[in-house]
C-alpha cells in the first residue's frame, strides 16, 4: 500500500473517530425496573445522570428489592447505551468500507 493511500485511510479514521466522539456526547438513554418503580438515566460514557425512586418502594422496606431494581435499571441502560453506540459505528462505517466489521477496543 502507498504511503499516500495509508495517510488518506488514518486521515478518514480520525474523522470518523471525531464523529463518533461528538456522537457520545449527545447520547442519552433512559431504563426502567420494577414496572417504573426505579428510572435511571445515563449518558454516552455510561455515566448515570439522573436516578428516580417511586415514593411508594420504601413503604415495603425490602433493601434487597431495591437494590435489585437499581442494579436492573443500571444494567439495562448500559446495553442501551451500547446497542446506540453499535448503531451510530454502523452507521459511520457504512460511508468507509474499510471499517466494515472492525471491532473497535473499549466500545464493544
Amino acid at each position: 500500500m502507498e504511503v499516500k493511500a495509508l495517510q488518506q485511510m488514518l486521515s478518514q479514521f480520525r474523522q470518523v473517530q471525531e464523529k463518533l466522539e461528538k456522537q457520545i456526547g449527545d447520547i442519552s438513554v433512559e431504563a426502567t425496573a420494577g414496572g417504573g418503580m426505579v428510572t435511571v438515566k445515563m449518558n454516552g460514557q455510561k455515566q448515570l445522570t439522573s436516578v428516580h425512586i417511586e415514593p411508594d418502594i420504601f413503604k415495603s422496606k425490602d433493601q434487597e428489592m431495591l437494590q435489585e431494581l437499581v442494579l436492573a435499571a443500571v444494567n439495562e441502560a448500559a446495553r442501551r447505551v451500547d446497542d446506540e453506540l453499535s448503531k451510530q459505528v454502523k452507521d459511520l462505517a457504512g460511508g468507509f468500507p474499510a471499517m466494515m466489521g472492525m471491532k473497535i477496543p473499549g466500545l464493544f
